[in-house]
């Protein structure tokens, strides 16, 4: 389980699985900060060092996989910036959009400056607002740089995926995104003041995560064998809609549920993640492959 001690203002995570016996729970003890450090006066917490190390991932090994479509690296690696704008934008306002309710009846927006709704070192990004995001911003940085839409698609996707596990475990070192009350032996715990404590709760970020590096592993292997230009993107679309759909089923963060309190909101998105997905598998399997080009894609000067 999850225990905590508090020194001054840093809160220190001891980290206690449930399933261990309790004799052998006394000597294990391990704890890592949920901050990670600071610099000053600026507050480094570990949720945004996991999220950049993602991202990093995510464009190295994107960057690595690309001249195998003829796109040159560093198109990969000009995007980040792009990559990083669209994602953050999207998953903050979809974030807000969807726990408007719950933000309003903590002290969080109403005792703080406004400024306050920028501030995603701290947590607070939905996943599918920031997918939606990342999109646009890489569909108007191909269309400027007349990059291959769907082959550049197909090289970030398995990265997505890859990038996705860090920032879980930020989920998990923050408190955010937790799962539903659980007697399963690995249930955890979170310290007192968190809103599920004293309940054992199902680890839904380490499911993600774990899921997620099964995801990342296949793609990368259809990577390599792909039969059409998209195929790899349309079926991370729809592979992620279904790992997010099993997952939510766990979740317990979300204050309004549908059908009967079977569905939360992040399966209607992933619903339409699905149908986007299967639409563009359908679509673009019946297009011949674009060989790739002995002259590499590069970004325009």
């Amino acid at each position: 389980m999850f225990e905590v001690r508090v020194f001054g203002a840093t809160a220190l995570w001891a980290v206690k699985p449930s399933f261990l016996p309790v004799s052998s729970q006394a000597s294990f003890d391990p704890t890592v900060h949920k901050i990670a450090f600071h610099i000053g006066s600026i507050t480094v917490h570990w949720y945004g060092v996991l999220v950049a190390v993602g991202f990093l991932a995510g464009l190295w090994t994107a960057s690595r996989r690309a001249r195998r479509l003829g796109i040159a690296p560093e198109a990969v690696l000009d995007v980040g910036v792009w990559l990083i704008a669209g994602t953050i934008i999207g998953a903050r306002a979809l974030y807000v959009i969807s726990y408007w309710d719950r933000l309003m009846e903590t002290p969080t927006f109403p005792a703080h400056p406004w400024t306050e709704v920028f501030m995603v070192q701290k947590g607070g990004l939905v996943f599918y607002g920031g997918l939606i995001g990342a999109s646009l911003a890489t569909l108007i940085y191909v269309w400027k740089n007349k990059l291959p839409l769907w082959s550049f698609a197909d090289t970030l996707a398995p990265s997505i995926a890859l990038g996705y596990i860090p920032g879980r475990l930020g989920c998990l070192m923050n408190g955010c995104c937790f799962g539903r009350p659980t007697e399963m032996f690995w249930g955890i715990q979170f310290p007192s003041g968190h809103e599920t404590h004293p309940h054992i709760v199902h680890p839904t970020q380490v499911y993600d995560a774990l899921l997620n590096l099964a995801l990342y592993l296949f793609l990368a292997w259809l990577y390599r064998r792909r039969q059409f230009s998209g195929q790899v993107f349309a079926s991370y679309l729809m592979c992620y809609a279904v790992t997010r759909s099993v997952v939510e089923v766990f979740r317990g963060d979300y204050g309004e549920r549908y059908l009967g309190g079977l569905a939360t909101p992040a399966h209607l998105v992933s619903v339409l993640t699905l149908t986007v997905g299967a639409i563009l598998y359908w679509k673009l399997s019946s297009r011949p492959i674009v060989p790739a080009s002995r002259n590499e894609h590069s970004p325009r000067p």
